[in-house]
């Protein structure tokens, strides 16, 4: 009788339960590392959402970002305009992508601080899940590990992730990017490549033309790496070009095609282009000595900050400390992991990893020290690429070591270059903040690289094995402590420019005087502004705008603690040319607008020297105030001396 597939011989190997056997096996076996590896992850995944999410009901938030945040949120109109006010008269000063899911935070859960600061969060936490995803596929699990690892514990990206800043959305963006063209590279295949483009243009709207400093770096990577005839990678360059164009002009397009009476005025132009806006004021004028390139407004000194220049900018006493622990390590790796695969054909993919992150940390930087000045959350961009560079660095390094030869010596040197300098970062600020870490990052990494050095085949596994743990806590342990800084209320970053540890206005300020401050809460408005918002309410007389300020300085406290309309005359600046005066005065004729709030702080426009000829002054105490300050307060409804 023939036997049955659930009844023969146990022992054929061609058996099904041999099979399944094996299959079960196999399995149990793998079950182990790959446990080991999601746990891992998820620990990391885990002490990212802690670093930047603890604590943010008391985070400081942008005091213009989070004014626009509540108005977007309260008018859809303003929300995709990018409306500073919830009427949507002028624009921020940005393409307002990066903008947009603060305000459907907020106006889901409503106008608090947390609510605009946890998209941001969430962005981090996504941002280092998807560094793991990619840099696991280029370089192996360990690799991407060290890299997610990395990424979480940098200083700037935890300062910056607690606040309200466009620039994580950027980071996540690209990041997701990079991804998409490494799988391009690696398949040959046009649809990776397609959502790349599609990616930078999304980029592009968090951050305008920053997003774009890595399309070379992208194109020149896949024409070098990519499998192809060079003419099909060519073309398909362009195809993801052009999607990258389209994508990042589609929000420009589509407001330049939208009649100037149906939309905002937009701040920081002359001419109300969208494409002033991007590529003149947020674009030339910030390199070289035109302030007003292509019909731009001239910056603020806020916000064109001459400090942090020039090539030594990243390794500075401030910006030193929020990026540049791992820099060594990064170069090192780069330089190394290219040499290592010379010979190696075209499409070699390990190479390629190596050209793609390197080109994106050159790029930045050389950008970076030609521009007009940088604030130091800028550098937040710079993370994914040096800790990328970094992981695949000691992976890289451990498994030459391992196999013995010349190359063993890269990693206890490449520890002990890493230690040296991070004590050379940390050397400024010993006194000040955590005296004992250089100490004990150099003691951590001459145990590092003493063991690792002097092992031999004589030395147990586990001696080496502490060598290496030795090692890592020396290259991870004084970036962590900083990154950890943020959670302290003594290191609270500035909400302008968030830093982490006592660097940076934040910290001087808080140091010297605590009082002072500002968290910029959303609707917990001081009492001068209850008291001033209580009038205007009171003897608003229906008029269409509850106040016109002089420049988005007065508006913003106003704007954060209510959603009423408000003319926000000259924008961030105060420069803009919106309201021109005779538009102004005709809001008041056909009574639009009764009052007006003007600053000694902000240059004179011709909307403001009407306001001057036309209004009458208050006096502090008609309107709940004990003193002015430097603001004068004018009823528009009684004609002016």
């Amino acid at each position: 009788m023939a036997t049955t597939p659930l009844t023969g011989n146990p022992t054929d190997r061609r058996h099904p339960v041999h099979g399944i056997s094996r299959a079960v096996r196999t399995l149990c076996r793998q079950w182990p590392t790959i446990s080991r590896e999601r746990y891992a992850l998820l620990l990391i995944l885990v002490a990212a959402a802690l670093l930047y999410a603890w604590g943010i009901s008391h985070a400081g938030v942008h005091s213009y970002y989070s004014a626009a945040v509540r108005s977007m949120a309260a008018n859809w109109h303003a929300f995709f305009f990018g409306g500073l006010d919830p009427s949507g008269s002028i624009t921020v000063d940005k393409i307002p992508g990066a903008l947009w899911p603060q305000a459907l935070s907020v106006r889901l859960f409503g106008p608090y601080n947390w609510a605009a600061v946890l998209p941001q969060g969430l962005e981090g936490v996504l941002a280092v899940w998807a560094l793991h995803r990619i840099v696991r596929a280029w370089a192996g699990p360990l690799a991407g590990l060290l890299a997610a690892l990395l990424l979480t514990f940098t200083p700037a990206t935890v300062a910056l992730n607690r606040h309200n800043i466009p620039d994580t959305l950027l980071v996540l963006l690209l990041v997701l990017a990079a991804g998409a063209l490494q799988k391009a590279v690696r398949t040959g295949r046009l649809l990776p490549l397609l959502v790349c483009g599609i990616w930078v243009g999304l980029a592009f709207q968090a951050k305008m033309l920053q997003a774009w400093l890595v399309l070379p770096v992208f194109a020149a990577v896949y024409q070098l790496a990519a499998p192809g005839l060079r003419l099909d990678r060519i073309w398909r360059v362009l195809a993801a070009g052009i999607t990258a164009l389209v994508v990042s002009c589609s929000w420009l397009l589509l407001v330049w095609a939208t009649p100037a009476a149906n939309r905002p005025y937009l701040d920081g132009t002359t001419d109300n282009n969208p494409f002033t806006l991007v590529f003149g004021y947020n674009g030339l004028s910030r390199f070289g000595d035109d302030p007003n390139a292509l019909g731009a407004v001239a910056g603020t000194t806020a916000s064109r900050t001459t400090g942090n220049t020039g090539w030594t900018m990243v390794v500075n006493q401030t910006m030193g400390p929020q990026i540049a622990w791992l820099m060594p390590l990064a170069v090192l790796a780069l330089a190394l992991g290219v040499w290592w695969r010379t010979g190696q054909p075209r499409t070699d993919g390990p190479r390629t990893g190596f050209l793609l992150w390197g080109g994106w940390l050159v790029v930045h930087i050389v950008v970076f020290s030609n521009s007009n000045g940088n604030h130091g959350y800028y550098t937040a961009v710079l993370a994914p690429a040096l800790a990328a560079l970094s992981g695949c660095g000691i992976a890289l390094f451990w498994t030459e070591y391992r196999a013995g030869g010349r190359r063993r010596a890269v990693l206890p040197a490449a520890v002990g270059l890493t230690a040296l300098w991070a004590a050379v970062i940390d050397g400024p600020h010993g006194e000040e903040f955590a005296p004992w870490l250089p100490t004990v990052v150099l003691m951590l990494g001459l145990c590092g690289t003493v063991g690792l050095w002097t092992s031999g085949s004589h030395t147990t596994r586990r001696a080496v094995r502490s060598a290496l743990a030795a090692s890592l806590a020396s290259v991870l342990l004084a970036p962590a402590v900083w990154a950890a800084s943020c959670l302290s209320p003594r290191y609270p970053g500035s909400p302008m420019d968030p830093l982490a540890g006592p660097v940076g206005p934040g910290y001087q300020d808080g140091r010297h005087h605590r009082a002072t401050f500002r968290r910029n809460p959303l609707n917990e408005p001081s009492a001068r502004d209850t008291a001033l918002l209580n009038y205007l309410s009171a003897h608003r007389s229906g008029a269409r705008y509850l106040i016109a300020t002089q420049a988005a300085y007065g508006a913003e406290p106003l704007l954060r603690a209510t959603s009423q309309p408000m003319l926000v005359m000259g924008g961030f600046t105060g420069l803009t040319p919106y309201p021109a005066a005779r538009q102004l005065g005709r809001l008041v004729a056909t009574h639009q607008l009764r009052y007006a709030l003007l600053t000694r702080r902000r240059p004179s426009t011709p909307a403001t020297d009407w306001v001057k000829r036309n209004c009458t002054p208050m006096a502090p105490g008609a309107y709940g105030q004990a003193s002015d300050g430097s603001f004068t307060f004018y009823d528009c409804a009684r004609p002016g001396n």
